[in-house]
């Protein structure tokens, strides 16, 4: 059973450690990766105890994100 169910709009960007994070109880943060999001994983863990959250998010969101993404990267170049 997880401590809470937090809505992925409630959580923060973290640059640094690449992932959404959320603060724990215990004084440190849970985290999930985006791709973590992107296969559907819902369970954001706190690296310093045993708690956990279910992140609550839409998938496709990060789905339409990645692919979008790939979209830019993937359209060709005119060279005159």
């Amino acid at each position: 059973m997880s401590y809470d169910d937090v809505e992925i709009e409630d959580m923060e960007w973290n640059d640094e450690l690449q992932a959404y994070t959320y603060p724990c109880p215990c004084g440190d943060l849970f985290q999930i990766t985006k791709e973590d999001l992107k296969i559907g994983e819902e369970i954001a863990r706190c690296p310093s105890c045993s708690l956990y959250i279910t992140v609550i998010y839409n998938i496709e969101d990060f789905i339409a994100d990645s692919s979008s993404k790939n979209n830019l990267k993937q359209q060709p170049v005119a060279v005159a």
